[in-house]
């Protein structure tokens, strides 16, 4: 392992960052694959667990979803919208701000993410003891 971020480059340097890309490549792969398992594309599904895994008590904005998943708001309001066609969440108007628009989960959008987080979770393990071998913290 190279000793310094600004040192010689070694074979092994390159090989962690492949198997390391490798692994998240993977994991990626494997998410849509489950996604698509419970009738979600990967964006659907990542819209539900921005606006679950929201760390404010309140519902998020579609502005603060947009910007969880690095996309343009139009963008997030069309797939907000899609997500609301098929019964995964609700969109609100703000009470006070009536341009703001908060998202919240319905029953069947729960339950989907939550069978999806259940099998990411256990995956997500796995996963952390590869890449604790791969970056040298492991074992």
């Amino acid at each position: 392992m190279s000793g310094r971020p600004d040192g010689p480059l070694r074979d092994e340097d390159y090989e962690r960052l492949l198997a390391f890309r490798t692994e998240l490549r993977d994991f990626l792969r494997w998410s849509e694959r489950a996604a698509h398992g419970v009738g979600l594309t990967p964006s659907l599904h990542q819209l539900l667990l921005a606006v679950r895994g929201h760390p404010v008590k309140r519902p998020p904005s579609i502005a603060e979803v947009a910007q969880q998943l690095h996309m343009r708001h139009h963008s997030a309001v069309e797939l907000s919208q899609r997500a609301e066609a098929g019964g995964l969440l609700e969109r609100n108007r703000d009470p006070v701000d009536s341009r703001l628009i908060h998202l919240r989960l319905t029953s069947r959008g729960q339950g989907q993410l939550e069978a999806l987080t259940r099998e990411h979770l256990t995956r997500i393990q796995a996963l952390a003891r590869v890449l604790a071998g791969v970056t040298g913290a492991g074992p």
